[in-house]
């Protein structure tokens, strides 16, 4: 017979109320402050959970690391009854937070609505069972609830994922949600209201600008929040070594989580092309037309260990880090290829012995 715990372990990605459940209670036992309704821990150990900290033996370990007051204010929002609207660039852990403010305060991370060209507004309100619809009509029992009814119903947190990707029509459904925490079922004639605790968090990606731009009504009902991408090196390099160990732990590779060295030049080599500008601002650089985020670092430098521990003696080589520079930069063939070119010739070939390796293993990939 297979335990629930030999099933999760089983998972290739654990959601955060299990990765971390240990966390979760430790912080729900030591919990002092004000409990709100719906919630599981107060906002202060919500907080602990979010940037990290101590509880007894316990070791919190930080799930997003940068602006402290922006969190404070995340959680400040979901204790009223504002939605709360995640916007940043493509890896400024917009999903990863949305995922573990719902792990802390909920406790179930799994009401997802993913905003896609496709969602339609059943996907935000309900649909229909079409089998037991024809055979029986419109019944309790044939009634699809989507995400958001049944955060309603639980008094629980739904997760609305690239809001913007999604039709205006689409999005505009949960403005009477959001205003009126109701949803009519006129085929039943019954509504469904929210229970206290009930919120959305929802993510929007900045470069979906312009696709479907969210109406003025619809932003009004949430409290924004804009993720900065890394400020600095050395945040951003600890993000990177943090998540890496995370993730190559989760899939038990064999090999050597990547030394300082590779992480620093990794991220030297993103934030450079990102900005245009080499970090001492003295030359400027072309950026590739695809964007190269901290979250497309940490897939790079999981995918090297995976090569090293397939094919190589699991220690990363400059050529495993090559391989994942390539295919992280070089998205759109022709003129990625020149930018990564110029990138080589003119900056990492010039940058001396300690660089000389991956400057090769680069150039042969790029020929």
């Amino acid at each position: 017979m297979v335990t629930s715990q030999e099933q999760w372990q089983d998972m290739m990605r654990l959601p955060a109320e299990q990765l971390y459940q240990e966390e979760i209670a430790a912080l729900k036992k030591a919990d002092k402050g004000k409990i709100p309704v719906g919630w599981q821990m107060s906002p202060q150990s919500v907080l602990t959970f979010i940037t990290g900290g101590k509880v007894g033996k316990t070791v919190i370990t930080p799930k997003y690391i940068g602006n402290k007051r922006l969190i404070e204010m995340a959680i400040a929002t979901l204790v009223t009854d504002r939605a709360l609207l995640l916007i940043g660039e493509p890896g400024t852990a917009k999903s990863w937070l949305s995922e573990n403010l719902t792990a802390a305060i909920y406790g179930h991370s799994d009401l997802v609505v993913q905003g896609t060209a496709g969602t339609s507004e059943e996907h935000v309100r309900y649909s229909w069972n079409y089998a037991m619809l024809l055979a029986n009509g419109p019944t309790p029992e044939a009634l699809v609830q989507s995400p958001v009814m049944r955060a309603m119903e639980a008094g629980g947190i739904a997760r609305f994922e690239e809001i913007s990707r999604c039709a205006s029509e689409v999005q505009d459904a949960l403005i009477s949600i959001l205003s009126e925490k109701t949803i009519s079922i006129p085929e039943l004639s019954r509504e469904v209201s929210a229970r206290k605790g009930f919120s959305i968090i929802a993510t929007a990606n900045t470069r979906d600008r312009g696709v479907n731009e969210m109406s003025a009504a619809l932003k009004r009902r949430f409290n924004i929040l804009i993720l900065p991408t890394p400020s600095d090196m050395d945040t951003e390099v600890e993000i990177v070594k943090k998540r890496v160990r995370e993730i190559a732990s989760s899939y038990d590779l064999q090999a050597a989580v990547p030394a300082d060295e590779a992480l620093i030049k990794v991220v030297t080599i993103f934030r450079e092309l990102r900005s245009g500008m080499t970090l001492d601002k003295k030359e400027k650089l072309k950026s590739p037309a695809g964007v190269i985020s901290t979250a497309e670092a940490i897939s790079l430098l999981t995918n090297s260990m995976a090569l090293a521990a397939s094919f190589g003696n699991g220690e990363i080589t400059d050529e495993d880090l090559a391989a994942g520079l390539q295919g992280a930069i070089v998205k759109d063939d022709v003129k990625d290829k020149l930018v990564w070119r110029e990138y080589l010739d003119n900056v990492m070939k010039k940058r001396g012995a300690e660089w000389r390796g991956l400057y090769t293993a680069c150039k042969e990939m790029n020929e």
